[in-house]
């Protein structure tokens, strides 16, 4: 039991991982891999965090300079769906055909704290990218969570490999936050991927086919490589893993649900997690995993994607007055012209010189898209009268000509707190929504006889 007299809520996260094979999003509809209605809007309810990792993205030269300038397929076919349901992604991370991207509904936005991605490469004696891990951690309404996205060596001989693949990014994924340095000191741990463990003995592919047909699939599980080596604590021993109950995800023929007998079927794909139940004194985390399973009806590489959704109990534990700020109310925003920002923080509040508020319009779908933004060591800050915690501040804002903003469309503040250490950033303060206008033309007065 979860003692309730420190937990706010249930959190639902969903994890999805897929190795897409270099393929591109085109035609494909994504509701069903996310656990959505065909139309999101009658869907019984909603996530609350999306973690999605997906291996193989297509990673030519000419693909990676074009994300420079422009976002991957993928992520915008993942944020065309979300977008509208009231999604941001809050953090991308991507090392060659290695992608990451976590998604959090705005209602939760101002309680994310220390936002920070990693990478390890394990591939070519650790120099390659082909092969390793992409992280994206952060403390959620106080929990410190972290999501591990991996793909690891290939091949049934090479489980030795994969084993060292695991110690590689164990020993060399370290974050930039106080207290939370690795991976497993965090109170929640999700690994997900196309960890690549197949089946040891020497069934042919045809003989490892007939049992999965038979539904024999416990069997097959007592030889799956994953499941011995954390039982004989040589990798993943950390992690907990419900019994897949769905067929071997891979190698099966492109673009059709039958097996490639070139390779033994296998249970590549998985989805781990971690908790640290007693991190805290007076309550006990847990997770509840309410499914695992994997989506047959996905066809266009030689994967089928695997998702788990859990419920994740949280600690109520508000936002520090010392770690948060609060706007005065914004009736509107005169487009090109000099506007202040107001907002209150307390006494302990510890701006740093590269914290920064932007503007972003209401519909935004990433904390990247801001329109414009204002470093705050430009505020001037002075006591509140009356109160011995509060300090008022006040920023000038003055966009730049080429920045533009739309008369009667609607737009927000964000105050980003950034410690200028590998991007880890807060989420300090969200404002009301207000309009954009253009000043009205001054009267003109006709010359009077």
């Amino acid at each position: 039991m979860v003692s309730t007299s420190l937990i706010l809520h249930q959190l639902c996260v969903y994890i999805v991982t897929w190795n897409v094979g270099t393929k591109y999003p085109d035609d494909i509809s994504l509701h069903s891999l996310l656990g959505l209605n065909k139309n999101p809007s009658l869907s019984e309810y909603l996530p609350d965090i999306y973690a999605i990792g997906l291996q193989e993205v297509n990673s030519q030269p000419q693909n990676q300079l074009l994300g420079f300038f422009k976002e991957d397929q993928w992520i915008q076919k993942f944020k065309d769906v979300l977008q509208g349901l009231d999604y941001v992604s809050v953090k991308t991370e991507q090392m060659q055909g290695l992608l990451l991207t976590v998604f959090v509904r705005k209602q939760h936005l101002v309680h994310l704290r220390n936002i920070e991605s990693e990478y390890t490469r394990t591939g070519l004696g650790n120099l390659w990218g082909n092969k390793g891990a992409v992280s994206v951690r952060m403390q959620l309404y106080g929990v410190a969570t972290t999501f591990v996205a991996a793909h690891l060596a290939a091949h049934d001989h090479e489980l030795d490999e994969r084993i060292e693949d695991y110690k590689q990014i164990i020993n060399n994924h370290h974050y930039h936050v106080k207290k939370y340095k690795n991976i497993f000191d965090h109170d929640y741990v999700f690994w997900f991927g196309d960890l690549n463990f197949r089946l040891s003995g020497d069934d042919s592919p045809e003989q490892v086919r007939s049992l999965v047909e038979k539904n024999n699939l416990k069997e097959l599980l007592e030889r799956d490589q994953l499941f011995s080596v954390r039982r004989e604590n040589k990798a993943f021993q950390y992690l907990e893993e419900r019994l897949p109950e769905f067929p071997p995800t891979f190698k099966f023929k492109e673009g059709t649900s039958q097996y490639d007998m070139k390779r033994r079927p296998a249970w590549t794909d998985r989805i781990l997690y971690a908790v640290q139940k007693d991190n805290y004194a007076n309550v006990t985390l847990n997770l509840n995993q309410k499914s695992y399973k994997c989506h047959p009806g996905y066809n266009i590489s030689d994967h089928k994607p695997v998702t788990s959704e859990f419920l994740m109990a949280v600690q109520d534990i508000p936002v520090t007055e010392g770690d948060n700020i609060e706007f005065t109310f914004i009736s509107r925003w005169v487009i090109d012209e000099e506007n202040i920002i107001e907002y209150w923080q307390s006494k302990d509040f510890r701006p740093a010189s590269s914290d920064w508020i932007g503007i972003y319009k209401q519909s935004f779908a990433s904390l990247s898209e801001y329109i414009a933004y204002e470093y705050v060591n430009q505020a001037e800050c002075y006591p509140v009268e009356d109160s011995e915690n509060l300090t008022h501040c006040s920023l000038r804002a003055e966009f730049p000509e080429n920045v533009h903003l739309n008369d009667g469309e609607s737009y927000i503040l964000i105050y980003i707190k950034n410690t200028g250490i590998r991007g880890v950033m807060s989420i300090c303060g969200i404002s009301n929504v207000f309009r954009g206008e253009n000043r009205p033309p001054s009267p003109r007065f006709e010359a009077v006889d």
